[in-house]
């Protein structure tokens, strides 16, 4: 079976790898990040040879990826907004260099379709009940990108309608 690949594109963020016909069988993996000194404060950078890798490896196994679109957020600074589209620029282009089919999709629109709650916790809880089986891949706050990027996978399957009983 072919893999939908959901990612969560922010430095926080997670891949998910769901096989659409098997949703305990979800590979998860954090967004590769180096810690790198810059002046006297450490900065977190995307690792693009790991990211280029993990997705390289697996490429021919997997059908589409959907990827969450990128937006500037309230209160978010200059340069984290400038950090993250260059992470979600990169993660477009190892996924174009592998032939692999992308969707983009607005987080307004993966949550509103699988009913994911505005609280801080909305995605993990909702991963939880959504994906029972594998919710013990996110089980502290900082494992929210794990669950968007579970999420963001399960949409896509439900999407191209490769989940059973899911209306395409």
């Amino acid at each position: 079976m072919k893999i939908i690949l959901g990612i969560d594109p922010g430095l926080g963020g997670a891949l998910a790898f769901l096989d659409p016909g098997n949703e305990v069988d979800i590979d998860l993996v954090d967004m590769p990040i180096l810690r790198l000194a810059r002046g006297r404060k450490a900065r977190r950078e995307l690792d693009l040879s790991t990211l280029a890798r993990l997705i390289d490896d697996r490429a021919a196994g997997i059908a589409h990826a959907f990827v969450e679109l990128a937006g500037a957020r309230p209160g978010q600074g200059v340069a984290s907004m400038f950090n993250y589209g260059r992470t979600y620029g990169a993660t477009l282009g190892i996924l174009a260099a592998n032939f692999i089919p992308t969707t983009t999709v607005a987080p307004t629109r993966w949550k509103r379709s699988l009913g994911v709650p505005a609280a801080k916790d909305g995605a993990r809880a909702r991963a939880g009940e959504l994906l029972p089986r594998a919710a013990c891949r996110w089980p502290l706050v900082g494992h929210a990108g794990r669950a968007e990027a579970a999420l963001i996978a399960l949409y896509g399957a439900r999407e191209l309608g490769r989940v059973a009983g899911s209306a395409p």
